[in-house]
């Protein structure tokens, strides 16, 4: 009889199970549909009239599901805010994510317009495009959305949208007071953000921030992300002769702008990669705990340097992960005289170096540019803010300048943060897996504002495919991630906190 009744068990549990795999089925077909047109609004972040259409969209969607919204006016762009009504009893939950994308280029994307979602399915060359009436009742999750903002971040804000439409079809109580707080400025570094931060502070409290951006573990697994790095930016310029110069006249004769900016940055690296100039690594600590959670992530780095098409790494780490609990100083672009089918035979006038400074938490960005500027005036250079005069090309032999951008903090929350292991835990039993849990990214969410001013732990969740091509052509989705977002949002929103 125990036994019996034990089968019958198993069998509610098996028929519960597929009625919740067919009613998220049946929610992302609605996704789909309103992803579709979502992506249909433009939304480069460097338009502001496309801005504004997308917030007239939000408006109505987040309004159909009974938040209250607002459009809160920064020195620049507003951000998008929404909430649900509050109770005292209850904690709060700010969600972060962003609707703005990377500006389009069309004739590199494999579709006519990167504005208007394409259905693509995998072959073994690539992917075939899909006419949507193909999408059945039986929603195969390998197949994929191609857009612009399909992934990064249009995407992860349908998911949400759709995970509350679930909770209200089960009739599941929400355990939050619930704020979600949409930026439309994320892709060209989120300037106003701090400022906004001080200004609507009250309306922006939470006990806790969950960040909707960016992939999962490449190994698929369900992924929690206790940090990200900063960045900080510096533009170098040397200078030889006023204007570019016949090599054959003035070579050997004329000062090379190109060779003097190699020397300046072959100096501030060693061979295996690690910066030479004196406490740039400074404060930085990683004991036994903090290795064995690096060394959990499920990473290869034999595959990595395959998949990258190099053989051996740089040596800042001695794997992937951890090479990420350093500061970067990385060239992201170099430019002197004319290359390829334009090259000449000149001296150029000058040459510039692109550098991005990837920041951690125990790094200051202003204090890592201070340590470039004072390697460079080491090595001789007088340092400038601006193109040298006459005057001063003819009084100093080497010249620099050295042009600094904005700083954005890197953030990082406590591995043992109660509401990092609710959100780990609540993922594993959803899924029934290991959750990856990254101390802390590579790439840069401009989220510090809220840390620093709101005083609460953060985290992100990410929720697309690893392989979306986000800020490049042929950005994509893949459906089954539209389900994942879904179920992961699903269980958060309806598990109450330890």
């Amino acid at each position: 009889m125990r036994k019996l009744a034990c089968f019958f068990a198993l069998l509610l549990s098996i028929s519960s199970y597929a009625q919740d795999a067919a009613a998220v089925k049946s929610q992302v077909a609605h996704a789909i549909q309103e992803l579709r047109d979502f992506i249909a609004i433009p939304n480069d972040a460097l338009n502001a009239d496309d801005i504004d259409d997308n917030i007239l969209w939000l408006k109505r969607k987040f309004g159909e599901r009974g938040f209250n919204t607002a459009v809160l006016e920064t020195e620049n762009l507003p951000l998008f805010f929404a909430a649900m009504p509050m109770e005292d009893n209850k904690p709060t939950l700010l969600i972060y994510m962003h609707f703005d994308g990377q500006s389009v280029e069309p004739s590199k994307w494999n579709q006519p317009n990167p504005y208007q979602t394409v259905l693509k399915k995998p072959v073994a060359d690539g992917f075939e495009t899909v006419s949507f009436d193909a999408l059945n009742d039986d929603i195969d999750y390998d197949w994929r959305l191609f857009g612009r903002s399909t992934s990064d971040d249009k995407g992860p804000i349908v998911m949400f949208l759709n995970a509350i439409d679930l909770l209200k079809k089960d009739g599941k109580e929400i355990p939050f007071n619930l704020k979600v707080i949409l930026d439309g400025e994320e892709e060209k570094s989120s300037k106003p953000l701090p400022q906004a931060v001080k200004q609507y502070r009250e309306l922006l409290e939470a006990d806790f921030l969950v960040i909707a951006d960016g992939p999962i573990h490449a190994s698929g697994s369900p992924t929690v992300v206790y940090g990200c790095r900063g960045i900080t930016t510096m533009t170098l310029t040397t200078y030889g002769p006023i204007k570019p110069q016949h090599s054959g006249h003035y070579g050997n004769y004329a000062p090379n702008p190109g060779f003097q900016l190699a020397q300046l940055l072959a100096g501030m690296k060693d061979t295996d990669g690690r910066v030479t100039i004196p406490g740039y690594y400074d404060g930085i600590v990683l004991d036994d705990d903090i290795m064995e959670v690096l060394k959990s992530v499920p990473d290869s780095d034999v595959e990595i340097a395959e998949k990258l098409q190099f053989k051996t790494s740089e040596k800042v780490g001695g794997y992937y992960q951890e090479s990420l609990q350093y500061p970067s100083l990385n060239i992201r672009g170099l430019g002197s005289g004319w290359v390829g089918p334009k090259r000449r035979t000149i001296v150029p006038e000058s040459a510039t170096a692109e550098l991005d400074l990837r920041l951690v938490p125990e790094s200051d960005g202003n204090r890592l540019k201070k340590l470039v500027r004072d390697y460079i005036t080491k090595q001789g250079y007088h340092v400038l803010d601006h193109v040298p005069s006459k005057l001063e090309r003819m009084r100093y032999d080497k010249i620099v300048t050295v042009e600094e951008g904005s700083v954005t903090d890197a953030f990082r929350t406590d591995l043992d943060n109660k509401y990092g292991t609710f959100l780990v835990e609540t993922l594993k039993s959803t899924f029934d897996q290991e959750v990856v849990r990254f101390r802390i990214m590579g790439g840069t969410v401009p989220i510090s504002p809220f840390i620093n001013e709101l005083k609460i732990p953060a985290f992100i969740v990410p929720m697309v495919n690893p392989d979306n091509n986000q800020h490049s052509p042929n950005e994509n989705l893949k459906i089954g991630q539209l389900a994942y977002g879904i179920q992961s949002l699903y269980s958060i929103l309806s598990t109450p906190t330890p």
